[in-house]
């Protein structure tokens, strides 16, 4: 295994349980925090990347491009970045969030759609940024199919392509065949980036490093959608122990949890009955509350709704199936319960 380098993305995973409400002064003690304790890169922006603070995906507190100002304001050693969906930011918030601080742009597809990210990478090498590609719902493909979408993003400009398990549905295994497969085939980096939703946040880092990740990522506390990620302070502690901390303060990412992040949150995420479901379905956590209100409407269980888009492979974007999906299963049901009434 390798040293990685760590970016930790509570200021913007963590945007998802904050619901977007974070102020330029909790941003800049988060900050501050993070950069004295030799973190290297700190992620910066709206839960959904540029320009996601919306009726859709919910308004910020704050403008994002306030935000990027504040923590460039104040990391002395840290180099900032952003995410950024093609389809939900454009050029117009790139190129805003490259003057107002941005250093690195981490360009998010779903991981079967990496051609649609070409014109975003080539305005990052424009802009002169660092660029990272995101693969997410990783676990929806195999490592065979996800190397030719790594190596698009590769011959596009990306200096490193993410591994990235949105679902927190893989195991292990899942994680650590995939970054073999694209460390085999691509001549950047490639990195991986955890959540929680099956307890295999850290583990999971782990076998991607055993893998040959270059780098990887973590939260504050874990404060990240669904579960959470993989805890910051928990991987350097890890990698200490390792032998492998790449210059991270242990104690110092441990106070930053505890005494500046954890006042500030809403709840503790851990995996629930709702997040380990989303993990062991392997679909978005938006769907969860569109499945739980289905569910009420037609009696079906929420959970059985989760599993059956799951096995549909459904992705954002088709929150519609939800709706056929509990009409499906409703009426499965009210036919096995036919079925049954005849042989009585």
């Amino acid at each position: 295994m390798k040293t990685p380098r760590l970016t930790d993305t509570t200021l913007r995973d963590g945007s998802h349980p904050m619901r977007h409400q974070f102020t330029r002064q909790q941003v800049a003690a988060i900050v501050q925090a993070l950069d004295r304790a030799g973190v290297p890169v700190i992620e910066v922006s709206h839960g959904d990347g540029l320009a996601g603070s919306s009726l859709q995906y919910g308004f910020s507190h704050t403008s994002e491009f306030d935000l990027i100002e504040t923590a460039r304001s104040n990391a002395e050693r840290a180099r900032i970045a952003a995410l950024m969906l093609p389809g939900i930011g454009t050029r117009r918030e790139l190129k805003e969030a490259a003057a107002r601080g941005v250093q690195i742009v981490r360009i998010a597809t779903q991981c079967t759609e990496a051609d649609i990210s070409e014109q975003h990478f080539g305005l990052a090498k424009e802009l002169g940024l660092e660029t990272v590609g995101f693969l997410m719902m990783a676990h929806m493909r195999s490592p065979e199919e996800l190397v030719e979408q790594a190596r698009l993003m590769e011959a596009y400009g990306a200096d490193c392509v993410y591994i990235v398990d949105s679902a927190g549905a893989m195991l292990p295994q899942d994680a650590a065949a995939r970054v073999r497969s694209l460390k085999a085939a691509l001549s950047v980096q490639v990195g991986f980036h955890a959540h929680n939703n099956l307890g295999l946040g850290v583990a999971n880092t782990l076998a991607a490093l055993e893998a040959g990740a270059d780098q990887i990522d973590g939260c504050l506390r874990g404060l990240g959608a669904g579960a959470g990620n993989a805890a910051t302070e928990l991987l350097a502690a890890v990698l200490d122990r390792l032998g492998m901390n790449p210059g991270l303060d242990v104690f110092g990412l441990m106070d930053a949890a505890e005494y500046i992040v954890a006042p500030i949150m809403p709840f503790q995420p851990f995996p629930d009955r709702d997040a380990i479901t989303i993990g062991y379905a392997g679909v978005y956590s938006t769907f969860l509350l569109h499945a739980k209100q289905a569910g009420a409407q037609y009696n079906v269980d929420p959970r059985e709704i989760l599993v059956e888009l799951g096995r549909r492979q459904a992705v954002a974007g088709q929150e519609d199936w939800i709706i056929d999906v509990a009409l499906d299963l409703s009426r499965r049901r009210q036919s096995s319960t036919q079925r049954g009434h005849l042989y009585e």
